[in-house]
């Protein structure tokens, strides 16, 4: 109870100080900014919530960390031969957080990292969510405000987006189970639904056609990958005015198997489907 009547009232002062910025003069919500951003942090709010309706976005959490990088002072950090200038933190203590990171994987404070997850040499940025036993491969990126569900493999280069701005964006979201091969990219608040397989170079974007192929007739999505779909890179022909061309779309070509626990589907569908990762 004391927990929510926190939240109403950070959320109340935060939406305050987004119509009146003059407002961030008092500590009183310079103190709000900085304790949203604490409270995202540590996994107890967070930018999008699960419900039994589906994903809600909390406007005011997005507010609240564009706010932060107006109060923040810039501040030099230096590591020889290397140095950076910069307004935010980073995560620390890992060890305690029970998350491993491999050098040189980098989260900022404000972004939650749950326990068992690995980083490897990766980028977290601000406001996103990376739930337990997740992995963040080699030179992947996970965007401001992106949310990662359970188990997820985000794949070498991996380019999940980000998305403060617009203001009225949904992030990128990942659920439990997900296995993103290899240089996929998922921008622009595309939803992945539990235990998809994309396969290497899927790039999904709001405009991407999400085709069915997998039955006697096409069935075309936007937006969102449904659950257990596996799916590789396609082309569908376009015409333009200087004539007809192809166009990327992303080819859902079948599911992963029920019968069996997720690393023996995982295999399967890159198996069956011969789907590169």
């Amino acid at each position: 109870m004391f927990a929510k009547k926190l939240s109403m009232s950070l959320q109340v002062q935060i939406q305050e100080a987004w119509s009146n910025r003059e407002l961030l003069k008092d500590s009183k919500y310079t103190d709000a900014v900085k304790a949203v951003i604490e409270e995202v942090d540590k996994g107890r709010l967070r930018v999008a919530s699960p419900t039994d309706n589906g994903w809600v976005v909390n406007e005011w959490v997005k507010q609240a960390i564009l706010l932060y990088f107006g109060v923040q002072q810039m501040q030099t950090w230096t590591l020889p031969p290397f140095e950076f200038y910069d307004k935010m933190l980073l995560k620390s203590n890992y060890k305690e957080l029970g998350v491993r990171a491999v050098p040189h994987a980098v989260a900022r404070y404000g972004a939650y990292i749950a326990k068992n997850v690995v980083l490897m040499p990766s980028y977290v940025n601000i406001g996103a969510f990376v739930d337990e036993g997740s992995m963040v491969d080699t030179w992947a990126t996970v965007g401001s405000c992106a949310q990662i569900g359970k188990g997820v493999h985000l794949s070498g280069g991996v380019g999940i987006g980000g998305v403060l701005e617009p203001l009225q964006a949904s992030p990128v979201i990942i659920e439990d189970g997900c296995f993103i091969g290899s240089r996929c990219i998922v921008v622009e608040g595309v939803v992945v639904e539990k235990e998809a397989v994309l396969g290497a170079n899927v790039v999904l974007t709001q405009s991407t056609k999400i085709i069915d192929v997998s039955g006697s007739e096409p069935i075309e999505y936007k937006g969102r990958v449904p659950a257990r779909s596996v799916v590789i890179p396609g082309s569908y022909t376009k015409k333009f005015n200087a004539g007809e061309y192809q166009v990327s779309c992303a080819l859902i070509i079948g599911q992963r198997k029920a019968s069996t626990d997720l690393k023996t589907s995982l295999n399967d569908a890159l198996r069956e489907f011969n789907v590169s990762a």
